[in-house]
């Protein structure tokens, strides 16, 4: 199995009693104050926006909910603002169900819908988690998206041993069958294949080589597909994918294999409804978001698919300095450049951060590799405490500019 790339969250450990995000000490706990950089950093490009200081949660939490709230501004732009859910975390820590109802109306599972969690022997499936999140949303009248019915990781630890060329297509169809079957009519958009894109595998596809497309031939993205609309015809169908995000030469050849990908299946007759973008940027990137991303979002339009935000945050690791107040307006300053570029198409429907507060973020786990091992990320539009941060606002901002 390949290793995880470090632009997209790790795949499930199969017998790990606790999450990644639940690993992550919660000691080390910022004071809530949101403050704003006194300038802003040479490093970022195309920072015009004017920032200004907003109010904690704890003083003036009437002033992000209700009408204030994330999901109102998104709703008044034709938009669903979601983010992944730990199913644990609702369980446990009020505070993050809370935030959860007060401020989304779109939730994803960030592990539970995988094959790893939901298949723990070839003939047993464990739903438990899952049938947790759609209920929550249904009891908080949310949406639900399905992630993910084909992956090359986060596969259980007897698929090695047990599939094979001769029952692979088997293992696929009756796994969609019996996942997506169960939440019919429940989730609006499966991940149906996620990631299937790798340029430098050399293939002239540029597919991932992947357990799927060694066991199947390129054939299993099609058979995933088809079996999903037969599973759930009402939910959107999407292909979702990563590394595509900057204008640069490198995410520039993955666009463009990723839109051939969709040409060629919208040219068999498969059925595909969506376009994900993963989401995963950085503070601090030499790139830029521009032109290259438009001309994504356009060529998909173009092919009458819809595009989904799907695991949007930020990676401050390149950030050179450690003031948090600088740290956090830098970061901000990344969710406004992003947004600004990709919001004003009206393919886009919806946008999901991976996470809610900076206490779960992947991005703090073990598995990750980091460059500031001793500074804990701070991602997401909330802190430790759940105190909105600069990219909250400016998340809000960018939906207030949208205009469909």
């Amino acid at each position: 199995m390949s290793k995880t790339n470090v632009r997209h969250p790790p795949h499930y450990k199969e017998n790990t009693l606790l999450t990644r995000r639940e690993f992550i000490s919660s000691g080390l706990q910022t004071t809530g104050a949101i403050a704003v950089a006194s300038a802003a950093t040479g490093i970022l490009t195309g920072c015009s926006h004017q920032v200004h200081a907003h109010p904690t949660l704890a003083t003036a939490s009437g002033e992000i909910t209700g009408k204030a709230s994330l999901k109102a501004h998104a709703a008044a732009h034709e938009l669903l603002v979601g983010a992944a859910v730990n199913t644990r975390l609702l369980r446990s820590d009020a505070n993050y169900a809370r935030i959860l109802r007060e401020q989304y109306d779109l939730v994803v599972a960030e592990n539970a819908m995988k094959w790893g969690p939901l298949r723990p022997a070839p003939d047993k499936y464990f739903f438990d988690e899952a049938d947790a999140l759609v209920a929550f949303a249904e009891q908080n009248k949310m949406k639900v998206r399905g992630h993910n019915l084909a992956w090359h990781e986060a596969l259980p630890g007897w698929f090695a041993a047990t599939v094979n060329k001769e029952n692979a297509q088997r293992f696929l169809t009756d796994h969609i069958a019996t996942v997506a079957g169960r939440y019919k009519g429940k989730i609006r958009s499966w991940d149906v294949v996620n990631e299937a894109i790798q340029v430098k595998d050399g293939r002239p596809d540029g597919l991932r080589k992947s357990p799927w497309l060694e066991l199947l031939g390129p054939g299993y993205i099609d058979i995933a597909f088809r079996a999903a609309r037969q599973a759930d015809p009402g939910a959107l169908l999407t292909y979702n994918d990563y590394g595509v995000e900057y204008d640069n030469d490198e995410d520039a050849r993955k666009r463009e294999f990723i839109l051939q990908l969709l040409r060629r299946m919208k040219a068999d007759n498969v059925p595909l409804d969506a376009l994900g973008i993963q989401s995963h940027i950085r503070a601090g990137s030499s790139s830029s978001f521009g032109k290259g991303i438009q001309d994504y979002i356009a060529g998909t339009r173009a092919l009458g698919l819809q595009v989904f935000l799907t695991e949007l945050d930020v990676n401050e690791d390149d950030l050179p300095y450690n003031d948090v107040a600088q740290r956090d307006h830098a970061i901000a300053e990344v969710y406004r450049n992003y947004l600004d570029t990709v919001l004003p198409d009206p393919a886009v429907k919806s946008v999901l951060t991976w996470g809610v507060t900076d206490r779960y973020t992947w991005l703090n786990g073990p598995t990750q590799k980091r460059k500031q091992p001793n500074r804990r990320q701070r991602a997401l539009p909330f802190d430790d405490n759940y105190q909105p941060k600069e990219a909250f606002f400016a998340m809000r901002d960018c939906f207030d500019r949208r205009s469909v």
